[in-house]
């Protein structure tokens, strides 16, 4: 009875992190890697940024989600971006994988301003496999299982980034072609896994010289089939030392039906030395799946490499 109340628990209050065929929005995004949420951010970096994520949900509860992703980008030319991220999500017996790849172009409005604009077009190639080498002996005298069952899909996203000094606005739409999933019931199963997402932030640094930033920002996604969303505010603390610098924030998140009672609270903390990144976020839950869980750890581990200067300050 005790497994049946926390699958209940995770369906209703957690769909929002399920079988949307795409990598789990959580906290990563926060950890100097807006590339993992936007294909606009493609090339934006004087280096090869790539980044690990490893992300476990809900630590107590057994077979709670558990995914981890690869993404990199690099600037291609002056003005564009090229981009790819890899990963891998389990939520007991389900499995998802996938990868995208990505192209970002970036104009300059005003360069004198930072006023710049970019777009981007990725595609995106995912599949969802139920294995059933675990299930109990016993349901696997139901007819209907007779065999892991899995379907490949590929997608489309597209995104766009307006920045103007510190600030920046970035439009998404995800999984822009309805899925094709008839391979499972298709009266259960959505076909459309459209999700759309809004990240807008602003940096405030009195001057290149000064060695403090803070950076609110918020991050608002809603998902076409049923209509959920979801917001983060968050906010930024960041101390640079020449090249270096560390980092502490806070975010909050929210079903935007229900404001005053987050889904989570997640402090974050990292650092950047030399050419190496870390970045830490524990995520305290805050619905009633506390009562089985400790929590979310999200841990991000990242590398800069082979430093090329642009020519135009669009991708700086």
């Amino acid at each position: 009875m005790k497994r049946i109340v926390v699958f209940l628990i995770l369906m209703n209050v957690f769909l929002v992190k399920g079988q949307e065929l795409t990598v789990p929005q959580l906290s990563q995004y926060l950890s100097d890697n807006p590339f993992l949420m936007s294909p606009s951010f493609a090339g934006i970096g004087n280096f090869v940024k790539v980044r690990m994520n490893g992300l476990t949900q809900w630590v107590g509860v057994k077979d709670a989600p558990d995914t981890q992703s690869l993404s990199a980008d690099v600037r291609l030319g002056n003005r564009s971006g090229i981009g790819m991220v890899l990963y891998n999500d389990s939520n007991g017996e389900t499995k998802q994988r996938g990868g995208k790849v990505s192209f970002a172009h970036h104009l300059t409005i005003d360069k004198y301003e930072d006023h710049y604009f970019s777009f981007a077009l990725s595609f995106n190639l995912n599949q969802i496999r139920f294995d059933i080498e675990n299930f109990d002996p016993d349901s696997k005298k139901d007819p209907a299982i007779v065999n892991d069952r899995s379907s490949s899909n590929p997608n489309f996203d597209v995104g766009t980034l307006y920045r103007r000094g510190g600030f920046y606005l970035s439009l998404n739409v995800s999984n822009i072609l309805d899925k094709d999933f008839e391979k499972f019931n298709p009266v259960f199963e959505p076909d459309k896994l459209r999700n759309y997402n809004v990240y807008s932030g602003y940096k405030f640094r009195k001057n290149r010289r000064t060695d403090f930033e803070i950076e609110p920002s918020v991050f608002f996604q809603y998902f076409e089939n049923d209509g959920r969303s979801i917001t983060d505010i968050n906010t930024k603390f960041k101390w640079f030392d020449f090249l270096d610098y560390y980092y502490a924030g806070i975010t909050y998140r929210f079903l935007n039906d229900q404001l005053g009672s987050p889904l989570y609270i997640a402090p974050i903390i990292g650092l950047k030395k030399g050419d190496f990144y870390f970045g830490y976020s524990y995520q305290a839950v805050m619905t009633e799946i506390l009562g089985y869980s400790s929590g979310t750890h999200v841990i991000t581990l990242g590398i800069d490499l082979f430093q090329g200067i642009s020519n135009c300050t669009c991708t700086y």
